[in-house]
């Protein structure tokens, strides 16, 4: 095992820079999520730790070597693709143990790592087996298999869990977590989904535009988010943004108006009448009430134990989370509280955290 670390590092392609100057560390056994939308850069980040794409500046270092100018083979990282990337016409056996014949193993050790890593992963009934012949569940099993024979000192993962359903995503997150927990090897995993990114991370890094927006712990990022991209990217539904103007301050209290709605909050140093913020309030953090933002229903979602109910207010939508069944219909007219415990407030101009 070994920290991961990355110092000032840059991409570009041609005149173009996608990643602009990054810094991340990675401790040993930490297992850090790369999260952020479409074309941010994080498959690239992790490409680059993996010696898959060259580096413009910067530095990578796996344990106490800079591996800048390494080939992928001698990183000791292991990969696992969101393709699976097996070979159809070997069986799963011989699919893990190939990057350990290529190193020209003993036969027997290479026997009992596939084993030992097919016990691990549930795999022992299928040993013999195709890869046609295998779920796509068992497909990522194999793939997983094939990077910890290896017993690298980091594992790379590129959105392994895309191409599988719903319900098998859901169980597969738990079964890396699991394994994670087992090996404690260092481990870097890149997805677009925050729930994942949520559930399974010891440490989040949220990109955008080649740019890292925060890093810290899920629950950090949740209950604390440095600005609005990350309120609005971490989070299923996200938090809701209301824009509005900060029409008097005083004693510990401030008025915030939005359009021809103004509500009472607690207030710190710093903010200031006439300032123009952002009012940021996750979902669950809503309820009825005979008082307060007045919202038109759009759309109701029950999910079971809960009911998403999206709100037309003013020129925007929001979104609520109920535990309780509210009988609520396309058109009613309501009105919504905040929790003014829970309420988060940010620049309307450049979008910081206040």
């Amino acid at each position: 095992m070994a920290e991961v670390s990355v110092r000032q590092l840059r991409k570009s392609y041609g005149a173009t820079e996608v990643i602009h100057g990054i810094d991340v560390d990675i401790a040993d056994g930490e297992f850090v999520v790369l999260v952020g939308p479409s074309g941010c850069g994080k498959s690239t980040l992790l490409r680059m730790i993996a010696g898959l794409e060259e580096i413009t500046s910067g530095d990578i270092n796996i344990g106490e070597r800079r591996v800048n100018h390494l080939p992928p083979n001698q990183r000791d990282i292991a990969m696992v693709f969101q393709s699976y990337a097996l070979y159809p016409h070997k069986t799963v056996e011989a699919n893990m143990g190939f990057s350990l014949k290529l190193q020209k193993m003993d036969k027997a050790a290479i026997k009992k790592r596939v084993a030992d890593a097919a016990e691990i992963l549930g795999l022992t009934p299928y040993l013999g087996r195709y890869p046609r012949a295998l779920s796509g569940g068992q497909r990522q099993r194999v793939a997983m298999g094939r990077a910890i024979v290896r017993d690298p000192q980091v594992f790379l993962f590129d959105e392994p869990l895309s191409n599988l359903d719903a319900k098998l995503r859901v169980q597969m997150r738990t079964e890396i977590r699991e394994l994670h927990q087992r090996l404690k090897t260092t481990t870097v995993y890149v997805t677009h989904d925050q729930i994942e990114a949520m559930t399974m991370a010891d440490k989040i890094v949220v990109l955008n535009s080649g740019h890292v927006e925060q890093i810290g712990g899920p629950l950090d990022l949740y209950d604390r988010p440095k600005n609005k991209f990350v309120a609005s990217f971490i989070g299923s539904p996200s938090m809701n943004l209301i824009d509005g103007t900060v029409s008097g301050v005083a004693d510990g209290r401030m008025q915030l108006a939005m359009g021809d709605v103004s509500i009472d909050l607690p207030t710190h140093d710093g903010i200031n009448a006439g300032q123009k913020v952002s009012l940021g309030i996750r979902p669950e953090h809503l309820s009825l009430a005979e008082s307060g933002l007045p919202a038109r229903v759009r759309v109701v979602e029950p999910t079971g134990p809960e009911l998403h109910v999206v709100f037309q207010f003013q020129d925007q939508e929001i979104t609520a989370i109920f535990r309780e069944r509210h009988s609520l219909s396309p058109g009613d007219t309501i009105h919504l509280e905040p929790d003014t415990a829970q309420f988060h407030l940010f620049d309307g101009e450049n979008g910081a955290r206040l």
